[in-house]
């Protein structure tokens, strides 16, 4: 637990990151961008968290939102030691989703690998394991995933990387799964457990990602609408189908690649499996 309460603050963070542009930041741009993110609605999400272990933060602030998640197959599980594989459709609540439904099935015995960017939720990083996407990774966050990979805990990861976004059919569905789940999975002695994940941003959100990338701008900007897009989801029920575990010795490790895709075609076709009424 972290013992300092997280805040956000656009205007600081501006004025800290950019010293020598802020005063030519227009007022109406800095209160557009705390109404974009959501900021007040976020700061309160947070205080709710603030103080708890990282799996009781994700729940409570899941019921702040009042979001109700419904899952079918977790029951179902067997005793082992997993890494859970997911689609990525809403990124954000999705990953709160999984630390508390995970989190609380497994005694917080959990570990989820992420955007090291996600540090910044103090209240989260009892259960993140940082993976630099931008630069090399440091040899401390490289032993941290191998800690973790040979413990007792179950590990989650959205092989996607990023959210999800519309495809070519006008569907929605993660980009191309990278192959470190399959090489972690078969280094390490893992089962797979597939999971997808019944949601979806706003279509404004993925036609603009979509019109950003036409432009040729390679910042994926539609980030900065992710906590709008959560905050959206008040008071909805998330759906949940928890596949059965594939066995590690089953995966093909000379072909990381082609096996990830693989398991991205399972999770799809899970998508055919109603959710529990």
């Amino acid at each position: 637990m972290d013992s300092e309460l997280v805040k956000i603050d656009v205007d600081m963070v501006l004025r800290e990151r950019l010293p020598k542009h802020y005063k030519y930041i227009p007022r109406c741009v800095m209160r557009w961008l705390e109404r974009t993110i959501c900021q007040d609605r976020l700061n309160t999400i947070l205080e709710k968290m603030h103080g708890r272990n990282s799996v009781d933060a994700a729940s409570v602030a899941l019921d702040e939102m009042n979001i109700t998640i419904e899952a079918t197959g977790l029951d179902d599980l067997p005793q082992g030691r997993y890494m859970f594989v997911s689609n990525h459709p809403l990124g954000g609540l999705d990953g709160l989703a999984l630390i508390s439904l995970l989190g609380n099935r497994y005694e917080h015995k959990i570990k989820f690998l992420v955007n090291d960017l996600l540090m910044a939720v103090r209240p989260l990083r009892g259960v993140f394991l940082p993976v630099n996407k931008y630069g090399s990774q440091s040899r401390v966050a490289a032993a941290q995933i191998e800690e973790a990979l040979e413990s007792d805990n179950q590990f989650i990861t959205f092989p996607a990387g990023l959210c999800s976004r519309m495809q070519p059919d006008g569907s929605i569905a993660d980009l191309t799964w990278q192959k470190a789940a399959v090489v972690h999975a078969t280094n390490y002695h893992r089962d797979i457990v597939p999971v997808y994940f019944d949601a979806r941003n706003s279509r404004f959100f993925y036609r603009f990602a979509q019109w950003r990338k036409r432009l040729g701008i390679k910042f994926n900007i539609e980030l900065i609408f992710l906590p709008k897009e959560m905050i959206k989801k008040q008071g909805s029920t998330l759906h949940v189908i928890i596949g059965k575990p594939i066995a590690w010795s089953t995966l093909d490790a000379s072909r990381p690649k082609q096996e990830a895709a693989r398991l991205r075609e399972i999770v799809y076709s899970m998508a055919q499996i109603p959710p529990k009424p």
